[in-house]
């Protein structure tokens, strides 16, 4: 079942576990489900992760994987964790990303406990 233009999931980070990523979460919540991901747009806060120390895959890869096309988000990820690459491998499997840098303030805030993003 194609999504046209309609929310079909949320997610946030840590929400199962403590190790859960917000795309990770959105997406696992489809798993069991006919929504067809293919040619969609997933909207987040930060870059999805390309490098993940607790999972097998990083969120970028599962993005690819599920056909979604389009990434937006306000804020690469800072270096706090790992050193990111989730934008270019994106665009190298012919998604489009958006940045939209006018929210990154409101990331920073949301995130001002962890030192790198907003403190």
């Amino acid at each position: 079942m194609p999504c046209h233009g309609h929310e079909v999931s949320r997610g946030f980070s840590r929400e199962t576990d403590p190790h859960v990523h917000a795309e990770e979460s959105a997406l696992a919540k489809l798993a069991d489900t006919s929504v067809d991901l293919s040619g969609s747009t997933i909207y987040t806060s930060l870059e999805p992760c390309s490098v993940r120390k607790s999972r097998p895959r990083p969120c970028a890869e599962l993005i690819i994987a599920a056909g979604i096309t389009r990434v937006v988000l306000a804020l690469r990820e800072p270096p706090l964790f790992v050193t990111c690459h989730g934008i270019e491998l994106l665009q190298t499997a012919g998604a489009e990303v958006i940045e939209i840098p006018e929210l990154a303030d409101q990331v920073r805030a949301i995130n001002a406990h962890l030192p790198g993003i907003g403190g």
